[in-house]
């Protein structure tokens, strides 16, 4: 089992990994299959079954498959083009992907949201459609969004494919406690290991670039929240918050009555900043997921401008650590608010973050281990219910305090020498099975929990 960590953080658009960029992947991958097949298209349609059909508007779903389909993707999404794509679209009901011609398309009677029980092979399901001149379906497929951008055919899923099938990695590890025998074997860290896995497939100044440039795109979203004032878009007229409070804590600074948990409200507002970003359909980095993209961003901020001695040079292995565990967690579980809640989302971001920090603090294995147990099975049962289908309430403030979340557990664990009594592998079990067991509605359908106690106006 391989999951690179350019597979766990990927640059994108927001609002979801899960129901925005993975139906425009989902889009990109039907159009290269219908470019190399023997058909000629007259038309494209599209269904979404599932938690993309009951929350699909309020994550842009509909929007990222009518752009996926007329060629977008994204990671190089351009927002002012797409928005001018889509308007066009919708006048003239046609879409002109690269290769293909001009293709009938009408959002409003080939693009179908279906509110019955979901495909079988998982709750977030869309079936894409080439049709002839008469409208007769000439090519199919069904795709999976599997949560963090992941895609995989109906066809991938039933074969297991969830992960790199590519040459044997130097350090193969399939849980927790194959991961930490190896660290005790060969001397080396959880970064290292990671890090040596990475090198068996790219060269390693591409490696440090696309870390280099995964952390400045954190950054910058983190950076633009962190100004923007104004409405969040979907119509609860959620107001972004960042700003304030960033400025508010710049004006406490130096006053000597300031108290020390004013420091969580710094990791909060890290985290909230790209989660408002986020909300907007900006471009974020999925950590490992969009819902949840601000929970390692803000631990990364939390470390390098609070914590003495920190150092931007260990950006690479804390990410690389929280891939690695990122990894566990989705081979083994799940990272996907619809398949098993926001304890898969937010809860696995935590526990990457935490294992992160832990470990650029110097902690060893077993503390880094330790560190991400804490943080997961303290998310343990953790529901997804966008109020709206928006990822806003309550997922903009559940990455703060995931965040803070992360630290804490990251500090606790290391001031043990990193014995526990619950292995982090029996914390993924544990999640894994407890989403298995949550009632759908509390699973990113927005049909209990907070999406229905709360006024959606």
């Amino acid at each position: 089992m391989f999951l690179s960590v350019f597979d766990m953080f990927k640059v994108g658009i927001g609002p979801s990994s899960s129901h925005t960029m993975g139906p425009m992947v989902a889009a990109a991958r039907f159009l290269d299959r219908l470019r190399g097949s023997r058909f000629t298209a007259k038309g494209l349609r599209a269904s979404l079954h599932g938690s993309l059909a009951f929350t699909g508007v309020g994550h842009a779903t509909d929007r990222a498959v009518i752009l996926g389909l007329a060629g977008f993707r994204p990671e190089d999404y351009d927002a002012e083009k797409a928005e001018a794509a889509l308007l066009a679209i919708g006048k003239d009901k046609i879409v002109s992907p690269e290769g293909l011609g001009t293709l009938a398309f009408d959002p409003k009677g080939d693009l179908a949201f279906d509110y019955g029980p979901p495909l079988a092979g998982h709750a977030n399901g869309l079936i894409l459609m080439a049709v002839d001149a008469q409208g007769d379906v000439i090519l199919q497929e069904t795709y999976y969004s599997v949560g963090g951008g992941f895609v995989l055919t109906e066809a991938e899923l039933a074969a297991g494919k969830d992960a790199d099938d590519g040459p044997v990695v130097p350090h193969p590890f399939k849980s927790a406690a194959e991961m930490l025998v190896m660290c005790g074997k060969t001397g080396r860290s959880i970064a290292d290991l990671k890090r040596a896995n990475e090198l068996s497939r790219m060269d390693a100044s591409t490696l440090d670039a696309g870390m280099v440039r995964l952390w400045e795109v954190m950054k910058g979203c983190m950076d633009l929240g962190m100004e923007r004032d104004g409405i969040l878009p979907g119509g609860l007229h959620v107001k972004r918050r960042a700003p304030a409070i960033r400025r508010a804590l710049e004006n406490e600074r130096g006053r000597n009555l300031v108290a020390p948990h004013v420091i969580n409200d710094w990791i909060s507002v890290y985290a909230m900043a790209v989660n408002e970003e986020n909300a907007a359909g900006g471009q974020v980095v999925t950590a490992p997921t969009n819902g949840a993209a601000g929970v390692i961003p803000a631990t990364i901020r939390y470390w390098l401008d609070h914590v003495p001695e920190a150092n931007e040079r260990q950006i690479g292995d804390f990410l690389l650590t929280a891939a690695a565990i990122g990894g566990l967690v989705k081979f083994n579980a799940s990272i996907s608010g619809a398949e098993c809640g926001c304890q898969a989302e937010v809860g696995s971001a935590s526990a990457m973050a935490a294992a992160g920090l832990a470990a650029v603090l110097g902690g060893t294995p077993e503390q880094i281990e330790n560190a991400a147990e804490i943080a997961l099975e303290h998310h343990l049962g953790m529901t997804c219910d966008p109020v709206k289908g928006l990822v806003q309430v309550p997922c903009i403030e559940r990455n703060g305090l995931g965040a803070i979340k992360a630290v804490s557990a990251a500090s606790l664990a290391l001031r043990g020498d990193g014995t526990h009594f619950v292995p982090l592998d029996a914390a993924i079990e544990t999640m894994r099975q407890t989403g298995q067991d949550m009632s759908e509605k509390y699973k990113e359908t927005a049909l209990g929990g907070l999406a229905v106690n709360v006024p959606n106006c």
